[in-house]
């Protein structure tokens, strides 16, 4: 469903290129996040679309090939960005933007600092095994121990960072984070 249809010339244009400021500004701070610029615009798109839209819809207004759509849609998906819904009298997938910026926002940054703590623990948690057996290993070189003491604080701090950013992770996720800092109304 075209939203603009019926709508005088001068009034499409002015809304269609409103429309596209944001659509760049979406797809620019997504490519800062991460997220490729056409990923972006195709989120900006679906996002002002009324309704979902099959591939083949977003590949012909977007100019974009169906495999490019198709691994685009498939990351915001994996993004919790958009949502794959049902249609009545059709086969084909159809897909829809999620309006909830505040959500979108806890979503990306959970799913990805999620997958960095992960493994930056087990690379951590890895290292100070190591420097641990080192340590019982080469037990009264004093000089060693005096270096390896100061590895394993280096590491044990970066143990405590992830700690916490696992409980900001919750926060997002739980939506306590909204607690501490309220949406706007």
């Amino acid at each position: 469903m075209n939203d603009l249809e019926g709508l005088a010339p001068e009034q499409i244009e002015r809304i269609s290129k409103a429309r596209e400021r944001v659509i760049d500004s979406i797809g620019k701070n997504m490519d800062l996040y991460g997220v490729t610029l056409s990923i972006g615009h195709l989120y900006g798109y679906m996002y002002f679309k009324q309704g979902p839209v099959t591939l083949d819809e977003l590949s012909q207004s977007m100019g974009m090939s169906k495999t490019s759509m198709s691994t685009g849609v498939r990351t915001l998906l994996d993004l919790k960005m958009i949502d794959k819904v049902w249609g009545k009298g059709t086969r084909k997938d159809l897909f829809e933007a999620s309006s909830d910026w505040y959500q979108n926002f806890s979503d990306y940054f959970s799913i990805k600092w999620r997958k960095a703590v992960e493994s930056n623990m087990n690379a951590l948690t890895k290292s100070l095994n190591e420097i641990r057996a080192i340590k019982e290993e080469y037990n009264g070189d004093e000089s060693l121990a005096s270096l390896l003491n100061k590895d394993e604080g280096k590491i044990q701090d970066a143990i405590k960072y992830y700690r916490w950013l696992l409980k900001l992770i919750v926060a997002l996720e739980t939506g306590a984070i909204f607690e501490l800092i309220p949406k706007e109304e």
